[in-house]
């Protein structure tokens, strides 16, 4: 993030981080019921059961409020992703378990996702944005075994992902559909050279 720290108070005990979760997940119940219009610090105290002085504890403004929300999704999309590259895929390829998590992030609260995504990518910085792609940049392989350089991870990474984070901000009706998902995971696969029906690494999967 940039300099300033938007977030004014750490929430050290465990009562204050509970109520710091009970307004980021009104926020989001809140942004995908009424959208951005309806959106304000107000509301979202009201829906989170909170006065807004016990908001303004935590949150300065809305915005803050949203790149909260955003980074709580990216963490727990982050530590799924490390999960399943770990081994914890449950028989799906890697890849296409990945991808899915993704893509059904924010619990497909899409009007809540893209509002989110927007404010985080305003505010955060390079190395923020970088962060995101975790340890998914050196997971995989080629369909010859050898592990990916720095650029071609770099591109592997930016372009399945480019494309998920642009259906997010476009809107897109068939972002979390069947095929959407099948077409991510062919790019990939076909960018590393394996037949689409491989998981990226070991023996094809689905």
């Amino acid at each position: 993030m940039k300099d300033v720290e938007r977030s004014r108070k750490n929430p050290e005990q465990a009562r204050s981080r509970a109520t710091v979760d009970v307004v980021i997940e009104a926020a989001a119940q809140l942004l995908e019921a009424a959208g951005e219009r309806g959106f304000n610090t107000n509301a979202v105290a009201e829906r989170a059961g909170v006065s807004i002085g016990t908001l303004y504890r935590y949150f300065p403004d809305k915005q803050a409020v949203l790149l909260a929300l955003a980074r709580r999704e990216m963490e727990a999309f982050n530590a799924a992703a490390e999960s399943l590259l770990a081994g914890g895929a449950d028989g799906m390829a890697r890849d296409r378990a990945i991808i899915r998590a993704f893509l059904q992030a924010f619990a497909g609260r899409t009007k809540a996702r893209r509002l989110a995504v927007a404010a985080l990518l305003a505010q955060a910085d390079q190395a923020e944005l970088a962060a995101g792609y975790g340890s998914t940049e050196s997971a995989f392989v080629d369909a010859e075994g050898r592990p990916l350089s720095r650029i071609r991870a770099f591109v592997l990474t930016r372009a399945v992902q480019g494309a998920m984070r642009a259906a997010v901000m476009e809107g897109a009706d068939f972002l979390l559909t069947r095929e959407f998902e099948d077409e991510l995971v062919g790019l990939g696969r076909t960018y590393l050279g394996y037949p689409r029906s491989s998981g990226g690494r070991g023996k094809p999967r689905a």
